[in-house]
Parts: C-alpha cells; sequence; structure tokens
C-alpha cells in the first residue's frame, strides 16, 4: 500500500468524537446535520434537542440577528473566520464561541469548527473592570486637585482685598508696615502658585461623590464666610429666596463650589458703573428641583459663546484674573451628578444660570 492510500484508510471518526472543540455540520436550511459530542457537553443539550430546533435558537438573544446576517453570507460562499458570537446552554449560562466556518455549496453545507473562549471573555471583563476602577480613582485625584487649586483662588483673591482696605497711612509702627506687607507678598505668591496649578490641571474628570442632604442656606453661608471682604469691597447685594424647597441630595462639596464659583464669577464680572445685584431662588418646576442664580453682570453674547460657555479654558474677556475654568467646574459638578444647567444671557444686561437636579 503507497502512502496516498494509506492515508486514505485511517479512521477519521475518533478524531470528530474525541475532538475538544466543537465540531458541526449545519445544513443551508439552519439545522445541525451532524454535531461532536463536544457541543452537546458545552451546551448540556442531548442530540436530539440539538439536531430538533433550529441553529439560532440556541444563539444568545442578542446575538441572534448578527449570526443570521453572518449564516446568510455563508450561504453565499463566504467563508468565515473567528466569528465570535454567545451561546445558551440549557441551564441558562452563557458561552462565547469562537467559529471558523466554510461552505460546500454544492452538499448544502456548512463544515464549522468552534473554540469555547468563554474563560478568555471573563478575563477581559475582569481586565476591563479593573482598568475602569483604575481611571476612575485617578480621575478622582485629578479633580480633587482641580477643585481645590481653583476654589482657593477666591478666598485667597477675598484676602488680598484685604489688604487694598487697610489704610498704612494710619500705621506708624515700621514693625507692623513690615509684617503686612510680608502677608501681602506671601498671599500673592499663593495666588500665583494656585493660578499655576489650574493651568496645569486641564483634563476633565470626576470627584467621588458622596451624596446627602445639603441645604443651600449652609452652603450659602459657608460660601458667603469665604467671600466676605470681597463681598464688602464691591457692595454687593444679595436676595435669596429659598421658600419653596430648601435642600437637595447632592454632594456638599460640589454644592459649595457652585455657590463659590457663580457668585465669584457675578462680582467678577460686575459693570464698572454699578454695584453687583445677585438672585439667587430655588423652585419646583415640573416636579423638578431647581435653583438659578441672576446677576446684572456684564453678561455674554450668547450667539457668539454659545454651547462653549462650559468649557475648559474658555474665556470671553480680557480678564488676566480669568482662567475659564469657574463654569467648567459647575458644569461637571451638575452633570456628574445627572443633573442639568442652562444659562441665559445678554451682554451688557446680566445673566441667570438655572440648575435642574436629578429627580
Amino acid at each position: 500500500m503507497n502512502d496516498a492510500k494509506q492515508k486514505t484508510s485511517y479512521r477519521l471518526e475518533p478524531f470528530f468524537e474525541l475532538s475538544p472543540d466543537l465540531l458541526c455540520i449545519a445544513g443551508y436550511d439552519g439545522f445541525f446535520k451532524r454535531i461532536n459530542p463536544a457541543v452537546s457537553k458545552l451546551l448540556g443539550y442531548s442530540l436530539d434537542e440539538l439536531y430538533a430546533k433550529p441553529i439560532n435558537d440556541f444563539v444568545h438573544i442578542d446575538d441572534k440577528e448578527v449570526t443570521s446576517k453572518v449564516r446568510e453570507e455563508l450561504i453565499k460562499s463566504n467563508p468565515l473566520y473567528y466569528f465570535e458570537n454567545r451561546y445558551m446552554t440549557k441551564s441558562g449560562e452563557i458561552v462565547w464561541l469562537s467559529w471558523t466556518s466554510l461552505p460546500v455549496d454544492g452538499d448544502q453545507l456548512i463544515y464549522a469548527i468552534a473554540k469555547n473562549i468563554t474563560h478568555k471573555k471573563k478575563q477581559e471583563e475582569e481586565r476591563n473592570s479593573l482598568l475602569a476602577n483604575l481611571t476612575l480613582i485617578n480621575q478622582d485625584l485629578k479633580q480633587i486637585n482641580y477643585t481645590t487649586s481653583h476654589d482657593l483662588r477666591s478666598p485667597v483673591n477675598n484676602l488680598l482685598s484685604v489688604f487694598s482696605l487697610i489704610d498704612s497711612s494710619k500705621i506708624s509702627d515700621p514693625d507692623t508696615l513690615d509684617f503686612i506687607e510680608v502677608l501681602k507678598k506671601s498671599t500673592e505668591s499663593l495666588k500665583e502658585t494656585l493660578n499655576n496649578y489650574v493651568d496645569i490641571l486641564s483634563q476633565k474628570e470626576s470627584l467621588n461623590q458622596h451624596i446627602q442632604n445639603v441645604n443651600f442656606n449652609d452652603s450659602l453661608t459657608t460660601v458667603l464666610n469665604s467671600l466676605q471682604s470681597l463681598i464688602k469691597a464691591s457692595k454687593t447685594d444679595f436676595k435669596i429666596d429659598f421658600s419653596e424647597i430648601e435642600s437637595v441630595p447632592f454632594n456638599r462639596t460640589y454644592m459649595d463650589s457652585i455657590f463659590l464659583n457663580l457668585i465669584s464669577n457675578s462680582i467678577k464680572y460686575s459693570k464698572k458703573d454699578c454695584a453687583p445685584i445677585i438672585i439667587i431662588k430655588s423652585k419646583i418646576v415640573n416636579g423638578k428641583s431647581e435653583l438659578s442664580f441672576t446677576d446684572n453682570c456684564i453678561g455674554f453674547d450668547m450667539e457668539i459663546v454659545k454651547d462653549k460657555i462650559f468649557g475648559l479654558h474658555q474665556k470671553f474677556n480680557d480678564q488676566s484674573d480669568s482662567k475659564g475654568i469657574g463654569l467648567y467646574l459647575v458644569h461637571n459638578h451638575v452633570t456628574n451628578l445627572g443633573g442639568k444647567i442652562s444659562v441665559e444671557s445678554k451682554l451688557n444686561e446680566g445673566s441667570t444660570f438655572t440648575i435642574t437636579f436629578k429627580s
């Protein structure tokens, strides 16, 4: 017997029956014609059950459509390599299979081999989950730095405004004057350092959000105390009304930052010919809690700023102290917790920021 004849005499049945991979012969009609024991063992169905139903009946519901489309391409004599889809076992478990399939048009049959890649998919999910957690931790740390560096600038500006109110001509003691000058320079240096940090920390991230019932007046009081000298120097007038709703489930750090940034912006961008007036109100609109901040500042040309108003480092005036961070932070604080913020404004007529909290 020559080598060719010897090779054809080998029995292929044990190879088919003993293979750990899933070996299938399917008809163009969508039914299994022959399968090896590995298929029955993995899916948990008997051979009779597997032969009795269309193959797509065993496919995961979310993969049925794409599997049908792939089978249509096979029938058009287009081989299939490394196609992945999910099957449902008889016990309800999901298994991932990677298929290589070859059509034989003359026999109206498809010969296919599948590998069980469920373990690989689970490893990928665990890896992706770990990466997502690490990314979130990294985002949290960056946002903490971002918020801290930016929000500390207002109290520092507040401290600097105190020095501007001191009449040094009334102080005769040279040591006291030197001490005041040292404090002023140190504060200016701190402001410059914070400004540099704000310039560096420029990626959009989110803070780890602890939700509690936050009282509007508590946050307002905290911010007004931190801006006391700035408010006094600018002669800002406040009109507050929290009578309709006093608190919402939110993050306290976020809420303080929202009050701080919107109030300090109104003062910073006030018109030269009149003192700032800031109206802060809470109300219920269509069953949702809203908080609005209205001022008489220089306002925005909404045709120009459009959707850029909450963007990072977006500045709409030539003030050197502007970093384009405040409204970016406010927007992120609100949207990170499922809320929405909108703005209405006209140039030289003021602005109204409306925050709608998640129900």
